[in-house]
């Protein structure tokens, strides 16, 4: 059993598809997946985010993501996880999230988390995902682009995990919607050089553009499973 958290730099930043391409790979690799939305604004009832993942997974809505096991909470103001919540009169409680995730380990091999928006996104006023992050110790997979602007965000992310001792897995780097090819090599090295720097694998998996969520290719993740019997 494998529970791995899943966060963008900022939103938007291609964690739904990164999330639904990671579990294609480890399907194909005989393993039992499940993904799950840590918490989803902007919607209501069934997670937009998990409908993404299972298209891309070639599969139907499960039974667990019917019964909201793959998404605790859904608010239907897009906002911070905190802000929807208060507009609805609701608390998060992270307990109830983590419930959630270990009933899920129980069934399957692999667990996915994606995350909403980046690290330092607030559930409640006295908990940011970090701080959620940091207590779970899930191995986190960042997905960074190569835009301007983005290696602030991304060696920002890194640096706070590396002082919580979060462990990185490693790097989804999406490539859409495409970037000046001069910054975006140079953003690929950096990072490279900042993973190593903080002591992680230097494991960065390219995400090209998906233009049909139905027929997604297979991308090699091998790198950032190993010791998940995908070496």
């Amino acid at each position: 059993m494998a529970i791995y958290f899943i966060s963008g730099i900022d939103t938007a930043a291609g964690k739904s598809i990164a999330t639904g391409m990671l579990a294609k790979y480890l399907i194909s690799t005989g393993k039992k997946v499940i993904t799950r939305k840590l918490v989803q604004t902007g919607c209501s009832g069934i997670s937009e985010d998990i409908e993404t993942h299972r298209t891309i997974m070639g599969l139907p809505l499960l039974p667990e993501d019917i019964s909201g096991l793959t998404c605790s909470y859904t608010f239907k103001f897009p906002a911070s996880p905190h802000l929807a919540a208060s507009l609805e009169y609701r608390t998060i409680d992270p307990e109830i999230i983590s419930a959630a995730t270990d009933r899920l380990a129980e069934n399957y091999d692999i667990v996915l988390i994606e995350g909403a928006g980046g690290l330092s996104v607030p559930l409640t006023m006295n908990t940011l995902t970090i701080d959620y992050l940091e207590q779970k110790k899930y191995p986190l997979i960042l997905v960074c682009s190569g835009r301007l602007g983005s290696i602030n965000h991304a060696l920002l992310s890194l640096e706070a995990a590396q002082h919580r001792n979060i462990p990185v897995a490693g790097i989804v780097y999406n490539l859409f919607p495409a970037a000046d090819p001069v910054i975006s090599a140079d953003t690929r090295e950096l990072l490279r050089h900042y993973l190593k720097r903080f002591g992680y694998p230097e494991s960065i998996i390219d995400l090209p553009e998906i233009p049909d969520l139905n027929n997604a290719g297979i991308i090699d993740f091998s790198t950032i499973f190993k010791g998940d019997g995908n070496e």
